[in-house]
């Protein structure tokens, strides 16, 4: 079903005089976050049936939300996590995901912004241990938050695909040369 406005008859998949949008006309943004305690961050492990993956904790921001605000107000849902029980907080990478993908709504452009926090043992300790995901259906995806040692997230089917470079950072508090990571697009990534 699209969703239309009755006055111009247009939606989120159509233009502005009711023209079929193409694939990557709509840009969405995501704010993720890597959350350290200690060598280890915190990711969010989806079981569907035939296959398993990880995403930081983290989504989309909402129309006219500061990307922090949608960062806080994020963790605060996937992970019971206040951020001012965190340190750190700087944008430590931006994903550029360009990937067609199954259904009827054409393929929006997703900028993946990933900031890294930390947290002691005591505040990992109240986190939440699983995050609820809610499908259009009204029912919930179940996540299971891990905490994975970062050295070991290269070989994860991790998205976006951070894996590379978040297991080479020499430790977790490392500077990054370069925020902008590879782009995703349907040449280096598949849809699942």
């Amino acid at each position: 079903m699209t969703n239309q406005s009755p006055a111009t008859g247009t939606g989120p998949d159509t233009g502005t005089h009711g023209e079929r949008r193409a694939p990557f006309s709509r840009v969405k943004v995501r704010a993720g976050a890597l959350v350290f305690c200690g060598d280890e961050v915190a990711l969010i492990r989806r079981d569907r049936p035939g296959s398993v993956h990880y995403t930081p904790p983290g989504g989309n921001v909402e129309d006219g939300e500061d990307f922090r605000q949608a960062l806080r107000r994020e963790l605060a849902e996937e992970l019971d996590l206040d951020v001012d029980q965190a340190q750190g907080g700087e944008l430590m990478w931006v994903v550029d995901q360009r990937v067609t993908r199954p259904g009827p709504t054409p393929s929006p452009r997703k900028l993946h912004l990933l900031y890294r926090l930390h947290i002691t043992p005591e505040v990992r300790a109240t986190l939440a241990e699983r995050e609820l995901d809610e499908l259009p259906d009204g029912s919930h995806e179940v996540g299971i938050i891990e905490w994975v040692d970062y050295r070991q997230t290269a070989g994860l089917p991790l998205f976006p695909p951070i894996g590379t470079a978040l297991a080479a950072l020499p430790d977790p508090r490392a500077d990054v040369a370069d925020a902008a990571l590879e782009p995703v697009t349907d040449d280096n990534y598949t849809w699942v």
